[in-house]
């Protein structure tokens, strides 16, 4: 778990390097073999679709030759936004491990928990927390790197109200 958290992590940064949300995913079968793998993908791609974990499942769908994954596991450096989250509801991953907790926008428990939801018809198991400390500081600096540049290039902040 934290072997291939830790490779994530890394991939991460390299994706960060791209103007992306430095996010990535991996999919195991039962056996613990990669069958999908992805990266944020949403700015250069210009794909609102383009988040980590959808394209791990894609790819995984077509490796797998099926949509079920009730004997899966995805890992992913940041807890799935609902959009993720209900996809992987849909898809019955058998379990998801997190690394960074994302209470903005989580749809594990963040903001919302669709794994648990009355509505969803899979239960998955969900492991948060691994490598935490080490994806929320890459995210952290990623996003204090991206509004330094804003400032320095002369962009206009807006506040919340």
């Amino acid at each position: 778990m934290k072997f291939w958290m830790a490779q994530l992590i890394q991939r991460a940064s390299q994706v960060g390097h791209t103007g992306e949300v430095p996010v990535a995913a991996v999919i195991l079968d039962y056996k613990g073999r990669c069958i999908g793998h992805g990266r944020n993908q949403r700015t250069n791609a210009r794909n609102p679709l383009g988040h980590a974990e959808l394209i791990a499942l894609r790819q995984a769908s077509w490796i797998n030759r099926d949509w079920r994954f009730n004997d899966c596991t995805l890992l992913v450096t940041l807890e799935p936004c609902p959009m993720c989250a209900g996809a992987l509801v849909q898809a019955r991953m058998g379990q998801v491990i997190y690394g960074a907790s994302d209470s903005k926008r989580g749809g594990l428990g963040g903001t919302i928990n669709l794994a648990n939801h009355e509505s969803s018809h899979h239960k998955m198991k969900i492991i948060g927390g691994v490598l935490e400390k080490e994806a929320q500081i890459q995210l952290k600096e990623w996003f204090r790197s991206l509004r330094n540049q804003s400032l320095e290039n002369g962009a206009i902040q807006f506040q919340k109200d």
